[in-house]
């Protein structure tokens, strides 16, 4: 190990505390040779992580880029951002510290003070922001703001204490490198113990709600921060906190964040679309019935949100998987003969069950087509939506006869917009029926056809239903 360098003068003498601008001069230009060896020698793992962490940022960055503008909007998690800008200074805190606490002597406390308080703040914030993001890609981040202020609350609690026991911090001497010691660093601990403690509150309340690859994301986070954080306190010189935060990162980047990922969901969503437009177009169809009636359930299913006994069944999870599963309720129509698609007469009973059969066509399709894809909730929804959609609440529906909470929740859903869809819009065999006429079918078929908190979470916003109308999309 390198000795630490300007403990001495060019005279062998004991070198005298200097004013910060001749600490520099010595530090940074009289032994300049010097500076890579010193740099290497007390910060390389952090050095290590941080060109990690760069490269991510470029790579998200740029691939970010390239995707807002395939898909023509914006594709980024605002809080991952934060989270990775912030890691990223935490981790040249921690590199910069590292080194300077290695020459207490050259360099003034209080810039070294300043430092690590900069370092201590920064993974403060990291693992503040890494709860934050865990809560908006799983319950989605919550409306109510006293609910926001308790979970923003032990971070800002840490970083006074931090700032008040600055002072009281010691730097002690290791066996391979200097570490700090005290009542602050002691407050960082602690705020990073319970937000571990929050999300594992968060894991077992919500436990049903989160999809099962998001919880397993979610526990590999936690071993590996327990772990390093558990190490570190056992063995203050290793220095091992960069690791923790780089490591977290990078998984997050890889698992959830990737625009990789995200530009494969978009290929997939437009596939599925042309694909159910297709099939729409057989039933003399321009697409425009998949796009409103998906705007329909997705606008009901916000609407139940609302409602207490659905508010941990629709989820985030919940509402992304129904704006894919949506569009393919009716893919089961390509089985079915042309002829009896495009009549524009009454069909005969023979044709009505040859009709009848789509629901079963189109649950096979997804399965042998969409049944081997990574999302396993989204796969499950997609066969629900296309099997059950036309079954009905007093189960006289078809195809299976399923009556009440039988008819999974989505196809529950799809039903009630696939309904309003059909009768509100022109078809080849008769034309569209009046608004006021619409919302009746809908009204008269509760607790009958339909869900009855499904079709008071319909009829409770008709200022969007017809927005959806007339634009064949909600706006917001």
């Amino acid at each position: 190990m390198l000795p630490p360098p300007f403990a001495l003068t060019q005279d062998g003498s004991p070198l005298k505390r200097e004013p910060l601008c001749a600490m520099m001069y010595y530090v940074f230009i009289n032994d300049t040779k010097e500076m890579p060896m010193i740099i290497l020698q007390w910060c390389k793992t952090q050095i290590i992580c941080m060109l990690i962490l760069i490269y991510i940022g470029i790579n998200y960055i740029r691939e970010g880029n390239n995707l807002n503008k395939l898909t023509r909007k914006s594709n980024c998690n605002r809080v991952f951002d934060a989270f990775l800008i912030v890691s990223e200074l935490a981790v040249l805190f921690d590199g910069i510290t590292a080194c300077t606490i290695n020459y207490t002597e050259q360099i003034p406390r209080l810039v070294n003070l300043l430092l690590h308080l900069g370092m201590y703040v920064s993974y403060e914030i990291y693992v503040t922001l890494l709860f934050w993001y865990w809560v908006s890609v799983t319950i989605g981040i919550p409306k109510r703001k006293w609910v926001n202020a308790a979970y923003i609350l032990p971070c800002i609690i840490a970083i006074c204490q931090t700032i008040v026991f600055l002072p009281e911090l010691r730097f002690e001497q290791g066996e391979f490198t200097n570490y700090s010691m005290g009542s602050a660093v002691y407050a960082c601990f602690i705020c990073v113990a319970v937000y571990c403690l929050m999300t594992v509150v968060v894991i077992i309340a919500k436990y049903r709600s989160i999809p099962a690859r998001k919880r397993q994301s979610l526990a590999t986070t936690l071993v590996c921060i327990i772990l390093i954080m558990t190490v570190q306190i056992m063995f203050p010189e290793v220095l091992l906190t960069c690791m923790a935060a780089t490591i977290v990162t990078v998984s997050i980047y890889l698992n959830m964040e990737n625009p990789a990922i995200h530009g494969l969901e978009h290929y997939h969503h437009e596939m599925v679309m042309g694909f159910a437009t297709l099939v729409e177009n057989k039933d003399d169809n321009t697409g425009g019935h998949i796009r409103r009636s998906s705007a329909y359930a997705v606008l009901i299913a916000k609407n139940m949100q609302k409602n207490k006994k659905y508010k941990n069944l629709i989820t985030k999870d919940f509402l992304d998987n129904l704006v894919q599963s949506a569009p393919m309720h009716d893919i089961g129509k390509i089985g079915i003969p042309d002829a009896i698609l495009q009549k524009p007469g009454r069909l005969t009973t023979e044709e009505y069950d040859k009709m009848k059969e789509h629901p079963v066509i189109g649950g096979k399709i997804i399965k042998n087509t969409f049944g081997h894809l990574f999302n396993g909730e989204y796969e499950n929804m997609a066969y629900q939506v296309a099997m059950y959609h036309h079954e009905k609440w007093n189960g006289k529906g078809y195809p299976e006869g399923l009556s009440g909470n039988q008819i999974p929740l989505c196809a529950r859903i799809m039903a009630v917009a696939d309904v309003f869809d059909a009768v509100s819009a022109k078809r080849c065999y008769r034309d569209a029926m009046p608004l006021a006429e619409c919302y009746s079918i809908i009204s008269k078929g509760r607790g009958e056809d339909f869900d009855p908190d499904i079709v008071d979470a319909f009829m409770a916003d008709k200022n969007k239903v017809e927005e959806i109308y007339y634009n064949g999309q909600l706006d917001e």
